[in-house]
């Protein structure tokens, strides 16, 4: 759980770690609730799962005769954690030839670097990565992903800034089945989530794909920045509407974000998150454990 303490430092010091500090040990009264709720606003939750959160905690300290208010940060960890009742499943990139996994996001989420990070993380695992820089629309996220390729030792498939995206695609498919990789991760644009034409050229690639390996993509990852708050559920929700994500990246966790918004996020979209972000270099991308991470929002007592 350590990377999960260290990575959420700044996030456990601003919100979460301050629950206990608030309340102490005072009676529990209507000024504790109002206070418990804003923090939770606060700390990016959303109005929704704040009022689940608050639901879940009044009931039990109703039911258990709680009256000090330092005894609720043991209820908050738990209605945290059953808000993250279905735990992340296993990749779905195993028993078939080739497995393909489709990133979207928008600019600025991270997500080429997130590409690059995933890759080194499978390929230290001894799988044959290939990865397809399919955002054709910025020259700088192909030089992007290629050095990135380079850094860590994975083949790239590329074409000119301005080129067809799906043909991109198609290409990297073909080289991948001509090279035996076993997975190949492809980037797309960092399509602004409103923008109509840019959302048909995404299911264009998924059509694609799915033309040169009947089954695919098996994975379709959107990656969100967690430091947008609500703001990354409503990309979220734009995404779902155009293709159909099986799970989640959250990356900048480390940096300025609340936290709480992967909360709003797993729920509302009922999404996994996959892996999550907690730091700039290549080994900061980690698997999303849903209990180190809520632990990991809270001052330790040990």
């Amino acid at each position: 759980m350590g990377i999960f303490r260290r990575g959420l430092s700044k996030t456990r010091g601003s919100f979460f770690g301050r629950i206990t500090q608030i309340f102490g040990n005072s009676d529990i009264d209507d000024e504790t609730w109002d206070d418990l709720e804003a923090l939770l606003i606060q700390a990016d939750l959303g109005l929704e799962t704040t009022q689940t959160v608050m639901d879940f905690v009044r009931d039990e300290v109703a039911s258990q005769g709680i009256t000090k208010a330092d005894q609720l940060e043991k209820l908050v960890k738990e209605s945290l954690e059953a808000l993250l009742d279905h735990p992340p499943r296993p990749l779905n990139i195993s028993g078939r030839d080739l497995s393909i996994i489709l990133i979207v996001g928008v600019n600025g989420s991270g997500k080429t670097t997130s590409i690059a990070k995933i890759a080194n993380r499978l390929k230290r695992a001894g799988r044959n990565v290939m990865i397809a820089a399919a955002d054709t629309f910025r020259a700088a996220a192909i030089e992007q992903i290629q050095r990135w390729g380079e850094r860590i030792d994975v083949p790239v498939i590329a074409n000119k800034p301005g080129s067809d995206p799906g043909a991109v695609v198609y290409d990297a498919i073909e080289a991948a089945k001509a090279r035996k990789a076993e997975i190949l991760i492809i980037d797309t644009a960092g399509r602004l989530h409103n923008n109509y034409n840019l959302m048909a050229e995404l299911a264009k690639i998924e059509g694609v794909i799915e033309k040169a390996v009947p089954d695919a993509p098996h994975e379709i990852l959107l990656v969100l920045d967690g430091t947008t708050g609500q703001n990354a559920l409503q990309q979220g929700m734009k995404f779902s509407d155009s293709v159909d994500i099986s799970g989640l990246v959250i990356t900048k966790l480390d940096g300025t974000a609340k936290g709480g918004m992967i909360f709003s996020v797993y729920n509302d979209l009922d999404v996994p998150v996959q892996f999550i972000g907690l730091g700039e270099g290549v080994d900061d991308l980690v698997y999303f454990n849903p209990e180190n991470f809520v632990n990991s929002l809270f001052e330790d007592k040990t």
